[in-house]
């Protein structure tokens, strides 16, 4: 389907619910982090800087598999990428039980790295599929759909655990997470089988075909990816992206915790409240009332006042602030793909993969932070997101435009 067939996106509803599914899975993934960073931190009495590598391994993923999920797209269809995702992700949560027993940091890592895998895999799959089954200038209106999904799914990851567990936190022993984790193993392996049985047409952008290739005259000449400099530059923004909202999202409890909030895991709800919020201003405004471009403006420099009241005001109120870094947060990913994927024709599953790997952003900046944590305390290591957002505001105003 080609980005001028808008009249047939009436008939992508079932699709766009089913991809939403999807995105829920994915946040509740993640999600599963921001309960055991704390978890970790106690129960093996590590750092926090040891206990985020949980993050980097699970973001790790992206960069080693970024690349072969586009070969494995292109191979099976997007469809079928999907349904293999899953099956990762139950091979992952599964580890995660002989993790706890046997009390072994290493052990969680891997776990974390295969479940990272199945979202590499995943993201690969439903990010240029939404981008691309309707009109290039309205994709962040459906990325922002998919965003309330996604979002709403991380604080109910350590919501579930919690329930399930019948537990703070703070008095969980590792082997609590036993029953929780075989529940979504269940849940995954369903959502597998889902994927298989579910109507998802393949759907291709403008030019990918070479019989095509005059729909995109922009890339119908080039001859590798990286003649795309609106792509490279959307590659770097999507990795300080990533980094900093994973921040955002997955500190809170931590932070909360570490300058004796009540009820740390009740502050997980800040980030994706802005998040949500954001993503249903996204769905009324783009692109009727405000286009891509000025959307990432707007919300870069909402995200930057956020990062800097996060540092200066009062602890015990600062953590509120994150809310504004995460209002921020909301229309980026749902702006940054769209931009950097526009004119890529037949690189289009190439210049997809780039962006997957940039994912891994979220193991690197929340590791820093956690370090930097360590060192200076959980509300100075909040300055890293700083120059993140700057940039970001960069490719809002002129790097999307370089081509």
């Amino acid at each position: 389907m080609g980005n001028s067939d808008s009249a047939k996106v009436k008939g992508f509803v079932l699709p766009l619910v089913i991809i939403g599914v999807m995105f829920f899975a994915i946040g509740f993934a993640l999600g599963i982090n921001s309960y055991l960073i704390p978890l970790l931190n106690q129960a093996l009495d590590i750092s926090s800087g040891e206990s985020y590598l949980v993050l980097t391994a699970t973001f790790g993923a992206f960069l080693v598999f970024g690349y072969p999920a586009s070969l494995v797209i292109g191979k099976i269809g997007y469809k079928k990428t999907m349904a293999l995702s899953f099956l990762l992700f139950a091979v992952g949560f599964y580890l995660f039980i002989p993790s706890a027993k046997m009390e072994s940091l290493p052990l969680f890592l891997l776990a974390s790295f295969i479940s990272g895998a199945g979202n590499a895999f995943l993201q690969a799959s439903v990010n240029p599929y939404i981008t691309i089954m309707g009109p290039i200038e309205s994709a962040a209106k459906r990325m922002s759909y998919m965003g309330i999904a996604n979002k709403l799914a991380w604080p109910i990851a350590p919501l579930f655990l919690s329930l399930v567990i019948g537990k703070s936190v703070d008095s969980v022993m590792l082997t609590d997470i036993n029953l929780p984790f075989y529940i979504i193993i269940g849940v995954f392996i369903i959502l597998g089988v889902l994927a298989i049985l579910a109507p998802l047409p393949e759907v291709k952008a403008a030019g990918e075909d070479e019989e095509s290739a005059e729909d995109c005259p922009y890339a119908a000449n080039k001859t590798s990816i990286w003649q795309f400099p609106h792509l490279l530059l959307g590659v770097l923004a999507l990795f300080v992206y990533v980094g900093v909202e994973t921040i955002s999202l997955g500190t809170l409890i931590d932070y909360a915790e570490s300058i004796g909030m009540a009820n740390p895991e009740a502050y997980a709800w800040i980030a994706p409240i802005g998040l949500v919020l954001g993503y249903i201003s996204g769905v009324l405004l783009i692109p009727k009332y405000l286009s891509q471009e000025l959307a990432l403006r707007i919300f870069s420099l909402i995200a930057i006042f956020g990062s800097v009241m996060v540092v200066l005001m009062p602890e015990s109120i600062s953590i509120f602030f994150v809310f504004f870094m995460a209002l921020g947060c909301s229309l980026m990913w749902p702006a940054l793909w769209p931009l950097a994927m526009t004119d890529l024709g037949k690189f289009t599953k190439a210049g997809s993969s780039l962006m997957v790997i940039a994912i891994v952003g979220g193991a690197v900046l929340p590791t820093i932070y956690g370090f930097l944590k360590d060192a200076f305390g959980g509300q100075n290591a909040y300055w890293l997101v700083l120059p993140g957002f700057l940039y970001i505001l960069y490719y809002g105003i002129k790097g999307h435009k370089i081509r």
